[in-house]
């Protein structure tokens, strides 16, 4: 039933993973499992080392895995008539499977077929940890699937990535039809929830993408925010691809493509740490960011590390994804939470800027190839009105967009200078004014010396912040 595809592509060289006929004449047979799935592993260790591509690893990894679960849960004889069936959930459900990850699972049926069956159950889930493969196991009722869904936004969108492995078709169909989200939190609910996990999760792993030893996964900027992304698309939207966001005017082109590329390069990171530590590792631990910056070809050169070029590689591709993240939440926010009607209406506060629904925006697109000193105006004006909420996302795309009017002769231009010492002389909210100009990329490109250091990082255990 499953629907990615195995790893292609891979060099001849490649360890030979043994055959999966050799594993349905031998039933039961934990050891000649526990041999296949270690032949997995290493030979996606090969494929990565060899330069094959991390999409292909991870959707390869999933695909093998589906078939040593689909094999297993047959040798259980829990297909047939059982009124049962097994899902992949989470990450996995999306066919995405790291070489350490957990991989989710969830055995489906009605009570009275979990009963009956409890005992085989049982023992397939202990025959898979006896295989080698590390399960996150649940066994619900659809009924049950309902009720902690409504309860818990987490299990909810574990379960909305449901994926279904082997078993009864009918039971799983009743399941989606149950769990459609729009029939479990609309879609304000939905998006309020998660909008209050990510800022969690962001304040859990230190509010901030420059920390020391960052987590790839959970840190801020880390796959959990594209994650994010593409939840809320998927509710909103019923996109299932990213991709939808440009139909839907959410993201230009050049911005999905840097989202994607982004994604690929975390997945490498991750990818690469599970393969050094041998375990589910998702956090760049100082003692192994040499091995991996050794990993992505980085060499050390005269007053600069391969590691530390490693490190601000990681945390200058971090920033952007912040920046696309930040820029498609407002865009969220003005699409399910705002009242259209205060977004209709616009103040103008400035010949140049209006605030509509609370942020501020430019009162046409031109203004910055008309006058160009706006780029500072703009972090000056929010600087000097607190009840501006922040820059719209239409706003932040224009800067983005704009940034090589910030030259040489901008730099000297007296207007300039004066806005950004107005911004410096403040009584109040100089660092957040700085900060924003920082993700936004102005403060580099008006300062280019602070621009060579963004994501810099010195390779000490003094230092839990990049130098910016």
């Amino acid at each position: 039933m499953s629907v990615v595809q195995p790893v292609t592509g891979e060099p001849e060289s490649a360890p030979v993973t043994p055959s999966l006929e050799e594993l349905r004449a031998h039933p039961r047979d934990a050891a000649r499992f526990r041999e296949h799935r270690r032949a997995i592993v290493a030979a996606l260790s090969h494929g990565f080392d060899s330069g094959a591509d991390i999409d292909a690893l991870i959707h390869g990894h999933a695909a093998q895995v589906d078939a040593l679960l689909e094999l297993i849960w047959e040798q259980h004889g829990l297909g047939g008539d059982r009124a049962l069936c097994l899902a992949a959930v989470g990450g996995y459900g999306r066919g995405e499977l790291h070489p350490a990850s957990d991989i989710d699972i969830l055995i489906l049926g009605e009570p009275e077929a979990e009963a009956e069956n409890a005992e085989t159950i049982s023992e397939f889930v202990t025959f898979l940890w006896d295989a080698g493969l590390e399960v996150g196991h649940s066994v619900r009722s659809i009924a049950d699937c309902l009720r902690e869904a409504e309860n818990d936004i987490t299990i909810a969108t574990t379960l909305f990535e449901a994926r279904l492995l082997a078993g009864d078709e009918a039971v799983y169909a009743r399941f989606r039809d149950a769990m459609q989200p729009e029939q479990l939190w609309d879609s304000r609910a939905f998006y309020t929830a998660k909008l209050a996990e990510q800022q969690a999760r962001h304040q859990r792993f230190g509010e901030t993408a420059y920390r020391l030893e960052p987590n790839v996964k959970e840190g801020p900027g880390g796959l959990r925010d594209i994650q994010m992304i593409g939840w809320v698309s998927k509710r909103q939207f019923a996109a299932e691809k990213l991709r939808e966001l440009v139909d839907h005017g959410f993201l230009r082109e050049a911005e999905f493509r840097d989202l994607i590329e982004g994604q690929r390069f975390l997945w490498k990171v991750r990818f690469a740490l599970h393969m050094l530590t041998g375990r589910r590792e998702d956090r760049l631990l100082f003692d192994l960011q040499r091995a991996l910056a050794s990993t992505f070809g980085f060499t050390d050169q005269h007053q600069n590390l391969g590691v530390e070029q490693f490190m601000q590689r990681y945390f200058r591709t971090i920033c952007e994804l912040q920046r696309l993240n930040e820029l498609l939440l407002q865009h969220f926010n003005e699409a399910i939470l705002e009242d259209p009607a205060s977004m209709q209406e616009a103040k103008r506060i400035h010949q140049r800027f209006q605030v509509r629904g609370g942020y501020l925006e430019l009162v046409h697109d031109q203004v910055f190839m008309i006058y160009p000193p706006a780029l500072l105006e703009a972090f000056h004006l929010i600087q000097t009105h607190p009840e501006i909420l922040g820059i719209r996302a239409s706003t932040i795309r224009l800067i983005r967009a704009h940034l090589h009017l910030i030259d040489g002769q901008f730099r000297r231009n007296p207007v300039c200078r004066q806005l950004f010492m107005k911004i410096l002389r403040a009584p109040q909210g100089i660092t957040t004014e700085l900060r924003r100009m920082n993700r936004f990329g102005v403060l580099g490109a008006y300062i280019p010396a602070f621009g060579r250091i963004i994501g810099r990082m010195q390779y000490d255990l003094f230092h839990a912040f990049t130098v910016d």
